[in-house]
C-alpha cells in the first residue's frame, strides 16, 4: 500500500490527480523542477488555490470526461453519484445510467445546510427519488448530507459498507457540487491514505481520476468535474461566485406581486409576473444577492440605466462577458405548486393557488424550467 502511494505521488498532483509537468506553465499538472522532491507533490495550480484562493484557467479537453465515465461501464464497481440540492436539475448527470451500466448507483445529495432550518428530511429524500426517477436515474440508496458542515456524514459511510461488497468506488458529480470536500471526508474516514484534494469554489479543480487506495486493495476513484455551460455558476465571473453560491441556510426571500411587475436579481436575472391574480413568489436564492422591485414598464429602461450598479453585480464590464439575455415564457396552472428553476443560481416558489403567466430573462444557455415544488 505504502509503494503504491509513493508512486502515485511522482507521477501525479496530490490534490487534483492531474499529471505532473514542470515544462509548460501555462498546461495542467505544471510545478517547478526545484519543487517536485517536496512531499506530498502539489501543481502550482492546487498551491495557489490552497494558499491563495485563486486558480488558473485551464482547458481539459470534454471528451476525455466522457471517455472516463463511459469506461466505468466495463468495470465491476459501485458508483456514488453527488448533486448539489441547491442545484439539483443543474448537477444531476444527465444520461448517467447509460454511462454507468449496470453498476449500482448511490446519490448523495450534498449541501442540505444550505436549506432553510425546520425543513421535512424525509419530504426532501422523497422528492429527490421523484426527480431522479424522471431523470431515468435508477438508485439503490439516496443519502441526504452536507460534507461542509458534517452533516448526515456517517450515513454516507453506512452506505458504503452496505453497498461496496468488495469493489472499486467510482465518485462522479458536475462541477462546484462540493465533490472534492466529500471525498476528503471519505479519505479522512474510510481510507489510510493521509493526503487532501484541492478543494474551492473554482469549478473544475480536480483536473483527472484520483485513486484513493483502500486497505482491501480496491481504491475510491475520483473523477473530474463534469463542466455544465447551462448553470449559472459557468457563465459568471470568478471573482462573482462568492456572492452567487450561498455559504449558510437560504433565508427565503416572500415577494406579493401584482401582474405586470418585475424583479431583478441582481443584473443577472429578470422575472416577471405576466399575467394572474396576485399573489406570493418565494425565492430561495443566495442572501448576499441582490434583489430589485419595479413595473414592468419601466424594467427596460431601469436595467439599461442601472445594471451593475443600482441592481447589483457583476459589474458593467463583467456584463459583457456574460452571454445576452433569453426570454422564457413559464405558464403555471391553477392547483399547481411549482418552482421556476434557473441552473446555478436557484429557485422561485410559486404558489400555484390562482395560476400564473411568467417570463423569465437569464443569459443565454442558461437552463431554466418548471418543476414540482421541493419545499
Amino acid at each position: 500500500m505504502k509503494e503504491r502511494q509513493q508512486d502515485e505521488t511522482i507521477t501525479s498532483c496530490a490534490g487534483c490527480g492531474v499529471h505532473i509537468q514542470s515544462q509548460q506553465p501555462e498546461e495542467a499538472g505544471y510545478i517547478p523542477e526545484n519543487a517536485i522532491s517536496r512531499e506530498p507533490i502539489i501543481c502550482q495550480r492546487c498551491f495557489r488555490i490552497r494558499h491563495y484562493n485563486e486558480a488558473s484557467s485551464v482547458a481539459i479537453d470534454q471528451d476525455d470526461f466522457l471517455k472516463l465515465l463511459g469506461s466505468i461501464g466495463t468495470t465491476n464497481s459501485l458508483v456514488v453519484h453527488i448533486v448539489d440540492l441547491y442545484d439539483f436539475e443543474g448537477s444531476l448527470i444527465s444520461g448517467l445510467q447509460r454511462f454507468v451500466g449496470n453498476n449500482p448507483v448511490i446519490l448523495v445529495v450534498n449541501k442540505i445546510d444550505l436549506l432553510p432550518k425546520g425543513m421535512n428530511t424525509n419530504r426532501i429524500r422523497n422528492w429527490v427519488q421523484q426527480q431522479a426517477k424522471s431523470q431515468g436515474l435508477r438508485t439503490i440508496d439516496i443519502i441526504l448530507c452536507s460534507a461542509k458542515r458534517n452533516m448526515g456524514f456517517e450515513h454516507v459511510i453506512d452506505a458504503l459498507e452496505r453497498h461496496r461488497n468488495g469493489r472499486d468506488v467510482y465518485v462522479v458529480g458536475a462541477t462546484n457540487v462540493g465533490k472534492s470536500t466529500l471525498i476528503n471526508r471519505l479519505i479522512r474516514d474510510y481510507s489510510d491514505m493521509e493526503r487532501e484534494l484541492t478543494t474551492s469554489r473554482y469549478p473544475g479543480t480536480t483536473l483527472d481520476a484520483v485513486h484513493i487506495p483502500l486497505e482491501d486493495g480496491k481504491a475510491i476513484i475520483d473523477t473530474p468535474g463534469i463542466v455544465y455551460t447551462s448553470r449559472m455558476t459557468e457563465v459568471v465571473p470568478r471573482s462573482f461566485l462568492g456572492t452567487l453560491l450561498p455559504d449558510k441556510p437560504i433565508k427565503p426571500l416572500v415577494y406579493q406581486l401584482n401582474e405586470k411587475q418585475s424583479l431583478f436579481i441582481g443584473s443577472l436575472v429578470r422575472f416577471d409576473f405576466v399575467e394572474g391574480e396576485r399573489q406570493s413568489f418565494t425565492f430561495y436564492i443566495s442572501n448576499a444577492l441582490n434583489v430589485h422591485r419595479t413595473k414592468m414598464e419601466r424594467a427596460d429602461e431601469l436595467y439599461e440605466n442601472h445594471k451593475g450598479e443600482l441592481l447589483g453585480g457583476p459589474s458593467v464590464a463583467e456584463l459583457t462577458e456574460i452571454p445576452e439575455w433569453t426570454r422564457h415564457s413559464l405558464r403555471v396552472k391553477q392547483g399547481l405548486k411549482q418552482d421556476v428553476f434557473i441552473a446555478g443560481l436557484g429557485w422561485i416558489q410559486v404558489n400555484g393557488m390562482y395560476g400564473a403567466l411568467i417570463d423569465v430573462y437569464a443569459p443565454k444557455g442558461v437552463k431554466v424550467m418548471l418543476r414540482d415544488s421541493m419545499i
